[in-house]
């Protein structure tokens, strides 16, 4: 509600701003994106593609500031865009270029390298420190396991009356679980156990399996032992009878945002984003919402609760599966000035990389 808010103040200002103030308001961003610092009148009438007076200059800025696109941060300061004018910005103003050739090469030859002999689990780990490192912020990588297709599972006894299952999904995710086993079930139903799930999981999500799991128990109550049944039925349960849209939350380059802080309040500003983002619940939440979908999306500050104090910003992208179903989102969190016509591109790039990866 907030960023649909912002958007309506930007378009309201948009309609009113001729080309004089939207070339001046252009100049104040695009410094503060460059410097993070405020421009004053006397600067910006010396760099504007069009020969205007400090005077002239300082009434556009008085007429910007009214229409809520731009503030002082300090008395007789420059000026500086607010939250809404960073979003007018981004969404009328700003230019998204391609990649170079070269970045890329290098991101494809990366996650390239990356899945050659590892989980796809660890390639999303690779690819968010990737993006950490060229956009110089955090990367984040959310994924729901739910989504993740099945390959095997085995039942192990450990204890008389525990055994651990062993689930191994297509991408290479190799999880443990430990369930109670009923008292006295012999070694050849922990066997007759694997072989049934084995039968009926393959290829399929959690979700799938349970669905098809039900059916088949139903058909074969007759076929299986009765403590094979509660076995079965235990192994299944150990996943998909909790939250079924369990989330992976991978966060890599944290100490990437500590690299350029100007003043006290900037190390507040992120020791408070650092506090939001070992909570992960809201960032979960937030990312959640990414993925209903399909493009490119940019949280802006206080358009968001996560980022209402510490004045973040985050651009996220969507990948997807064979089927082009949406699994999982990726993107970068830095602080507003992102340079948000590079790292668009950077992020949604990178999604597609690993979307051919999952085909």
């Amino acid at each position: 509600m907030q960023a649909l808010a912002q958007s309506a103040v930007a378009n309201s200002a948009l309609a009113k701003l001729d080309e004089r103030s939207r070339e001046i308001f252009r100049q104040i961003v695009e410094s503060y994106l460059a410097t993070g610092e405020p421009v004053g009148s006397r600067n910006l009438s010396k760099i504007l593609p069009m020969t205007l007076s400090p005077a002239s200059v300082r009434n556009v800025m008085q007429d910007l500031e009214e229409a809520g696109l731009i503030f002082a941060p300090h008395t007789s300061a420059g000026r500086l865009p607010t939250e809404t004018g960073l979003r007018f910005f981004v969404d009328a103003l700003m230019q998204f270029g391609d990649l170079a050739v070269d970045e890329r090469n290098a991101i494809e030859a990366q996650v390239a390298a990356s899945a050659r002999g590892q989980s796809f689990e660890s390639v999303l780990a690779d690819a968010t420190q990737l993006l950490s490192g060229l956009s110089r912020g955090a990367g984040v990588v959310l994924t729901s396991k739910s989504n993740v297709r099945l390959k095997h599972i085995e039942f192990v006894r450990i204890e008389p009356e525990r055994a651990l299952v062993v689930l191994v999904s297509e991408d290479g995710q190799v999880e443990n679980r430990l369930v109670p086993i009923p008292a006295g079930l012999p070694p050849s139903a922990l066997v007759e156990a694997s072989n049934f799930l084995n039968a009926h999981i393959r290829g399929r999500t959690l979700a799938e399996a349970r669905v098809e799991m039900q059916k088949s128990l139903d058909q074969a109550r007759s076929e299986l032992d009765g403590l094979t049944q509660k076995l079965v039925e235990a192994g299944l349960a150990s996943w998909s009878g909790g939250e079924p849209t369990e989330r992976k939350l991978i966060v890599r380059g944290q100490a990437n945002l500590l690299g350029d802080l100007r003043a006290m309040e900037d190390l507040e500003r992120i020791r408070l984003l650092f506090d939001d983002l070992e909570s992960k619940r809201d960032l979960v939440d937030l990312l959640g919402r990414a993925e209903t979908a399909e493009g490119v999306r940019i949280f802006i500050g206080s358009e968001n609760k996560l980022f209402s104090l510490s004045g973040s910003s985050m651009v996220v992208a969507p990948y997807h599966d064979s089927q082009s179903r949406i699994v999982g989102v990726l993107g970068v969190i830095g602080p507003t000035r992102l340079n948000y016509a590079r790292i668009v591109p950077m992020v949604d790039y990178t999604a597609r990389v690993l979307s051919r990866l999952i085909t």
